[in-house]
């Protein structure tokens, strides 16, 4: 059985999210948020100290995007991975890498500057800056989204993949921040969608259920703010 480390609401809700649509079983061991100050003795697992961490066997991942594909990959008749020889097997890869990299590391820098780091060290200006970048490349997510079916608006192969879940929690963390206001329709009407899947949903609950049996504050980790 897999085992998965992870703070509520945080990246590694992806992971959480994968394992609920997919319908592998999985152990969860919630953390305190940030674990790297809270929870000294999950270095020894994760050195990084960082959410997620995913253990299957003699495999273990800390990179989000990359355990989505990794799970996706897992369960082909699931059809939430996208196959080399797919006509959209590039665009598949390249939303996974943009939804972390591209979206969700800007968010970061405006959670440490505006929020995590002490009040003589926070930068209003770098939080601002990196505000208006991810929405800037959010153009892309809204751009692409237009032309989507109403009732089916998934962003690669015409169907929902691991790609809808990665994109998906750059948009929850967003909408944490306070950002939604300034999406275009469409991301909004792509989000609006994403939350009402089954396993999303369920996901939200195992997780608050989870963190309340062992322990754990169940705010979202973006909301835990000094």
């Amino acid at each position: 059985m897999m085992e998965l480390y992870h703070c509520v609401s945080a990246r590694s809700f992806r992971a959480l999210w994968m394992l609920e649509e997919l319908g592998l079983p999985y152990q969860l061991h919630m953390l305190p948020f940030p674990p790297r100050a809270l929870a000294k003795d999950y270095l020894a697992l994760n050195p990084l100290g960082t959410v997620p961490l995913l253990i299957d066997g003699t495999t273990r991942m800390t990179e989000s995007s990359a355990i989505c594909q990794y799970l996706a990959s897992k369960v082909p008749t699931q059809q939430m991975n996208v196959a080399p020889d797919d006509a959209a097997y590039g665009s598949y890869l390249n939303w996974l890498h943009m939804a972390d990299a591209t979206l969700t590391f800007p968010q970061t820098l405006v959670l440490r500057y505006c929020f995590f780091e002490p009040a003589v060290r926070r930068q209003p200006q770098v939080a601002e800056d990196y505000q208006r970048w991810f929405l800037g490349r959010l153009r892309a997510v809204e751009a692409a989204a237009q032309s989507l079916p109403a009732d089916q608006p998934y962003l690669c192969a015409g169907r929902f993949t691991a790609v809808d879940v990665a994109i998906g929690y750059a948009l929850m963390l967003s909408d944490y921040l306070g950002m939604s206001a300034q999406w275009g329709p469409a991301t909004q009407h792509y989000w609006m969608c994403l939350q009402q899947r089954t396993a999303f949903l369920r996901s939200l609950e195992v997780e608050k259920q989870a963190a309340l049996a062992q322990g754990v504050d169940p705010i979202p980790s973006p909301l835990i703010r000094p």
